[in-house]
């Protein structure tokens, strides 16, 4: 079983982008998924397979609170 932890796109360099994880900060591959600067994703595995709504994004982290 996996969980996912919803984070926010700060940068993005090509098909590598810097994600915020509720304050850690670590690269992911997007070639996966069309995103933005400020989007929400999930990423599995190094991949972000996923874009959040931001209200999608903020009802996962109020579950993990």
């Amino acid at each position: 079983m996996c969980l996912a932890f919803p984070g926010k796109i700060l940068k993005i360099d090509k098909d590598t982008a810097l994600v915020d994880f509720d304050g850690i900060q670590k690269e992911a591959n997007i070639s996966l998924v069309k995103i933005k600067t400020g989007d929400y994703v999930i990423v599995h595995a190094g991949f972000a397979i996923q874009k959040l709504t931001k209200e999608d994004a903020f009802a996962a982290l109020k579950m993990y609170e």
